[in-house]
């Protein structure tokens, strides 16, 4: 394991724009891409529904929430070199910040010939029969992933899942139990293994537990008042086993939302499990920063974390 504390003490307010979308800033639309292709997760039936009525709803900004059509957006590069990953957002399970994270990740792995598939994955609170409607899709999207390794010219052994803030704990929920039976099996799709060959959790909610059980993510999964076994059934650093996956960390002393002992505790889980895990701790940064503002010290993460899965044989 090598760990690692950048430090430095600046931030910067510059903003990420790319060709196919902008992002972030108060004069700014964001928009999907319309010539992405979009794969819906599910058949006609949608586990626990039936879900939210209307329209999906999305701000200028890239906010998506009113999910009834669980899907992939696929980036596809042009010459793929065989990696995959599957991007999943944030957002405290309220609402999926696509336009600050998943998309601006996914257009830059596409950049580098990975194949991204950005998850919009169905939210906890809007009207579905469980909270648990967010573990279906990501473990569903794996496994979705894996039966289209020939059509997008992906190694089945180079699959990889990549979350931030609340998505970070989602992609350590499917990482770390992937064969837990989050639905019943719906297709032969669902014979397929829903583990990922690694991880990435980016500025992560990760524990359940006190003193840290006060995000967002935390109240729409559990309610304001759940048992403590109910806590530890969804800390991501209580499931760790050695079978998860080699895991890299990154997160900001300063991150107002998720204390950074969530990075702490998985790093020491998983050195205890004897996965090998690598944790960039920077000192400044605070939360939700996607790809890293310009100058910023977390703006440094998206190269670690590429030299990382090149490092590991991905």
């Amino acid at each position: 394991m090598r760990k690692i504390i950048l430090i430095a003490g600046f931030l910067s307010a510059g903003i990420t724009v790319s060709a196919q979308h902008k992002h972030s800033s108060s004069n700014s639309i964001f928009q999907i891409q319309t010539d992405l292709k979009q794969i819906p997760l599910w058949g006609n039936t949608i586990p626990d529904g039936p879900g939210p009525q209307g329209a999906e709803k999305m701000t200028a900004s890239g906010s998506v929430t009113n999910v009834s059509n669980p899907r992939l957006i696929i980036h596809k590069p042009a010459k793929p070199n065989g990696t995959a990953i599957l991007v999943i957002s944030g957002g405290g399970y309220a609402h999926i910040e696509l336009g600050k994270e998943s998309t601006p990740v996914a257009d830059w792995l596409q950049s580098q010939g990975i194949t991204a598939f950005e998850l919009v994955y169905r939210l906890p609170q809007e009207s579905w029969k469980t909270t648990h409607v967010p573990f279906q899709d990501a473990q569903r999207a794996m496994k979705l992933i894996r039966s289209m390794v020939v059509q997008y010219g992906i190694d089945p052994a180079k699959i990889g899942i990549l979350g931030f803030s609340a998505g970070g704990h989602l992609a350590g929920m499917t990482a770390a139990r992937p064969d837990k039976k989050q639905y019943k099996p719906v297709d032969a799709i669902d014979a397929l293994s829903a583990k990922p060959n690694f991880a990435g959790l980016i500025y992560p909610v990760l524990t359940m537990l006190p003193p840290f059980n006060k995000t967002h993510a935390k109240k729409s999964i559990l309610g304001e008042n759940p048992t403590i076994a109910q806590e530890e059934a969804y800390s991501v650093e209580l499931q760790v086993t050695s079978s998860m996956p080699v895991t890299f960390l990154a997160q900001a002393v300063d991150d107002p939302i998720s204390p950074v002992n969530n990075s702490y505790l998985m790093n020491a889980a998983l050195e205890k499990a004897g996965v090998p895990v690598e944790m960039h701790i920077f000192q400044t940064g605070g939360h939700g920063w996607g790809m890293g503002k310009k100058d910023s010290p977390v703006s440094a993460w998206p190269d670690l974390f590429l030299k990382w899965i090149k490092s590991k044989g991905f």
